[in-house]
């Protein structure tokens, strides 16, 4: 099966946090979803893994990215407080803090090639693409499929074989 989270996230925790777990897994996002190919001034150079609102990660999410690159470009954590600035992003995690603007983040990013994730509870029921859940003490999470593909994402199947839910249908948008 699917080798998520990866190992040098966790190398100096022996039990790692709830953040540390979710950064790794956006880390994995990145390799388990194809981007339409778009050229773009803000994309060129670096794949950005955002966070809009308070950041939950502190450093953890710097630390499972220091180091990567995917398609021969260097994985950066963000920290974005606008959607003008969301849009350069390849992932937006959008913090709990942006609940009370979910709609309007969600249809900002409709048209946009961003993969979005939260853990805002029903945040896929919504549109959202990825929603990380808790299973008893483990993070997993559900994806949007419809989301993903409407927004032109490819995720892999791999990915979805590890998915909690795989919603199929259209998005419900809020």
């Amino acid at each position: 099966m699917l080798s998520l989270c990866p190992a040098k996230a966790f190398a100096q925790a022996s039990s790692p946090s709830e953040y540390q777990v979710k950064a790794a897994y956006l880390y994995d996002f990145s390799r388990f979803v194809e981007w339409p190919s778009q050229p773009s001034i803000d994309r060129k150079d670096s794949f950005a893994i955002c966070v809009l609102g308070k950041d939950p990660f502190g450093p953890a999410l710097d630390a499972a990215l220091a180091g990567e690159s995917r398609a021969g470009q260097n994985l950066v954590a963000r920290r974005v407080s606008n959607l003008q600035d969301a849009l350069a992003c390849r992932i937006l995690f959008i913090s709990a803090s942006e609940e009370e603007r979910l709609k309007e983040i969600l249809t900002a990013m409709n048209n946009a090639s961003v993969l979005t994730v939260s853990d805002i509870p029903r945040f896929s029921e919504h549109g959202g693409m990825i929603e990380f859940v808790l299973k008893g003490d483990r993070v997993r999470f559900d994806v949007n499929l419809a989301s993903a593909i409407h927004a032109g994402l490819t995720v892999s199947s791999d990915l979805l074989k590890v998915a909690l839910t795989v919603r199929r249908n259209a998005r419900s948008g809020g």
